[in-house]
C-alpha cells in the first residue's frame, strides 16, 4: 500500500533502522521506543490487523519475534521483555499495518502496565468463558 509507512519501510521507500529480517517478516527499531532497543516485527505482505492476518502470516511473524526477542537478551541483557500487539484505534494501534512490539525491561523502569490488574468474579469468568467456548 502506497500511503502505509510500514509498506514503505519494507520496500526500503522510508527509513528505518533495521535489526532482522527474513523472506515473510522485517524487524526494525521504533522511532518512538518505550525503552532502549524497542524493536517491531512487521509482515512483509500489507494487513491491517489481526484480523485481516493470516494464521500462516502470523505465525512468520512470531518466528521472526522470537529470534528478535533471542538478540536483545543476548546484545541488551535486559531483566525481562514486553511483548505486545494492539488492534484497531481503541487498543491504541497507531500505524494500521500489523505490528508485534518487543520491549526491553529493567527493573525500575519507568514503563507502566497496560491495564488495572483487578480480580474477576469467579462466576463473571465462568460466564465470560461460557459465551466464548466453542461447544
Amino acid at each position: 500500500m502506497d500511503t502505509c509507512i510500514f509498506c514503505q519501510i519494507i520496500a526500503g521507500q522510508a527509513p528505518s533502522h533495521r535489526v532482522l529480517e527474513d523472506e515473510h517478516a522485517v524487524a526494525f527499531l521504533d522511532i518512538s521506543p518505550a525503552s532502549p532497543g524497542h524493536t517491531l516485527v512487521v509482515p512483509r505482505v500489507h494487513a491491517r490487523d489481526l484480523w485481516e492476518l493470516p494464521e500462516d502470516t502470523c505465525a512468520d511473524v512470531a518466528r521472526l519475534a522470537h529470534r528478535v526477542a533471542a538478540l536483545l537478551r543476548e546484545r541488551l541483557e535486559p531483566d525481562g521483555l514486553s511483548v505486545t500487539q494492539a488492534n484497531g484505534a481503541a487498543a491504541w494501534q497507531e500505524v494500521f499495518h500489523f505490528h508485534t512490539h518487543l520491549i526491553p525491561r529493567w527493573r525500575g523502569d519507568a514503563l507502566r502496565t497496560m491495564w488495572s490488574p483487578d480480580r474477576a468474579s469467579f462466576e463473571d469468568l465462568r460466564k465470560m468463558a461460557d459465551r466464548l467456548a466453542q461447544r
